[in-house]
C-alpha cells in the first residue's frame, strides 16, 4: 500500500504533526542544505541557521583542552596521525629513503621507525585516556541529571495522587449532602 505524500500538505494544517528534533548538521552527502526528496524544506533551512547544541560535558572538554597548550598539540598531532595524509607522507619518506638516502637503510630506517611508534602510541593512550575522562564525566552528567528527572517526576506524581485523592473525596461529599 503506498504512503499519502505529507510533503503537499500547509505547514500547521488539520493534519501537523509535531516535528522530530531538528539536525544540526546536514546528513553526509547532501551537499550541506539539499533538501532531500520529501523532507520539508523549510525544515531543513532552519536547521541550518540553528546553533549546534552540545552536551554540557563536552563543552567542558572543549574549554579545558582550548585552555591548555600542551592538549591542543597532543589533540593536533593525534588528529595529524590518524589522517590519510600521514600514510602518504610516511610512502613518500620511506620510499625517498630507501631508494634515495640510503643505499642500506634497514637500520636506521628501523630505529626512526620505531621511535615514532613508540611516541605515537603514547599519543594513542593520551587519547584514550582523554575520551575514558569523557565519558565517565558524560556518564555522571547523565545520572546526575536522571536521578533530579525521577525525583521531579515522584513529587509530581505525589502531588497528582494528593490532588486526586482530594478532589475525589470532594465529589463525594457534595451528594451526600445534597440528599437530606
Amino acid at each position: 500500500m503506498a504512503k499519502p505524500d505529507l510533503s503537499a500538505e500547509p505547514p500547521g494544517g488539520a493534519h501537523a504533526q509535531p516535528r522530530p528534533p531538528k539536525q544540526t548538521r546536514p546528513a553526509a552527502g547532501t551537499g550541506g542544505g539539499a533538501a532531500q526528496p520529501g523532507q520539508d524544506r523549510h525544515a531543513a533551512a532552519a536547521a541550518e541557521k540553528e546553533p549546534i547544541r552540545r552536551h554540557p560535558v563536552v563543552l567542558a572538554q572543549q574549554a579545558q583542552r582550548a585552555a591548555d597548550l600542551q592538549l591542543r598539540i597532543a589533540d593536533w598531532i593525534t588528529a595529524f596521525a590518524g589522517s590519510m595524509n600521514f600514510v602518504y607522507i610516511h610512502i613518500a619518506l620511506f620510499a625517498i629513503w630507501m631508494l634515495i638516502i640510503e643505499s642500506k637503510p634497514w637500520p636506521t630506517l628501523t630505529l626512526i621507525v620505531s621511535l615514532e611508534a613508540i611516541f605515537l602510541s603514547t599519543f594513542v593512550m593520551i587519547g584514550q585516556n582523554r575520551q575514558g575522562a569523557f565519558q565517565q564525566a558524560k556518564a555522571d552528567h547523565d545520572f546526575t541529571e536522571q536521578e533530579l528527572e525521577l525525583k521531579t517526576n515522584t513529587q509530581l506524581t505525589r502531588e497528582i495522587h494528593t490532588l486526586t485523592t482530594e478532589l475525589h473525596n470532594r465529589l463525594l461529599e457534595r451528594p451526600a449532602r445534597r440528599r437530606p
